[in-house]
């Protein structure tokens, strides 16, 4: 027996074949997703129509297809997005699980920490954006006369709320990559203090972009749980730096009693 199979380490062997079976899981997982995506599209495209049907009422709007295979190349463009997002708990346990013989304690409790953080943040994030979209539909198309028609490409169309719904979420995900920053040293909570007018004026843009310009009630729904987040990370920044000052500091003021029992 090696040193190295002695000390608990995993033949190469072995780790190509627990690669397999975890990318064979997250595989079944994203397939079995994607279907139920597909089974789901037509109230994903209830959802996405519900803006168009408002503008209608007040002139000429509606999705177009490009193409006659556009209307299929979109439905399967909605199952692989619900899949991939649907099978996240399960592909990312899986990437989690295969690398966590590789980690330290410390690295496998921050990295569990924030996996379990940030999904039901994205997914908070995500649904805010789903929420916010038929506003921002119907702000942008208010820059065109009623005289003229609205001809939406569903292509076009899907691609721009995916981003809304995903830049929300990730914004939403953002105090947790703060919190994580600081445990690992990177970013003091003095640091994040001292950013707090930098990062309100950032909040606040953002809620005012994704939200109609007279619609101020939605801004500060939007506005609120952002800055509540941004607070409650530089909390645990606070709390995390705080604590480990202390400890350093303990360290600092038992050494001169090693010292002197060694001497």
């Amino acid at each position: 027996m090696t040193s190295a199979t002695a000390a608990g380490a995993m033949p190469l062997a072995e780790h190509l074949l627990e690669a397999r079976r975890r990318a064979v899981r997250a595989a079944v997982a994203l397939v079995v997703a994607a279907i139920i995506g597909y089974i789901l599209s037509d109230n994903v495209l209830d959802v996405l129509r519900a803006p168009i049907a408002e503008l209608a009422q007040s002139r000429e709007a509606s999705l177009n297809y490009d193409s006659i295979t556009s209307a299929f190349n979109l439905r399967i463009r909605i199952a692989l997005f619900a899949g991939v997002v649907l099978s996240s708990p399960v592909w990312l346990g899986e990437l989690f699980g295969f690398l966590n013989p590789g980690l330290t304690r410390r690295e496998r409790r921050y990295t569990l920490g924030f996996v379990a953080a940030a999904l039901p943040l994205f997914f908070a994030g995500a649904f805010t954006g789903l929420t916010l979209f038929p506003h921002m539909v119907e702000v942008l198309a208010s820059f065109g006369s009623d005289q003229d028609s609205t001809l939406l490409q569903a292509s076009y169309y899907f691609d721009f709320v995916m981003k809304i719904v995903i830049a929300t979420g990730l914004a939403f995900v953002l105090p947790a990559v703060i919190v994580v920053l600081n445990l690992l040293g990177v970013l003091p909570a003095r640091s994040i203090a001292k950013s707090w007018r930098i990062s309100v004026v950032v909040i606040v843009t953002f809620s005012a972009l994704a939200t109609p310009a007279a619609d101020v009630l939605s801004m500060v729904l939007v506005a609120l749980p952002m800055t509540g987040l941004f607070v409650t990370a530089w909390g645990i920044a606070w709390l995390h730096d705080r604590t480990a000052a202390r400890r350093q500091l303990k360290a600092l003021s038992d050494r001169p009693k090693e010292l002197a029992c060694s001497a």
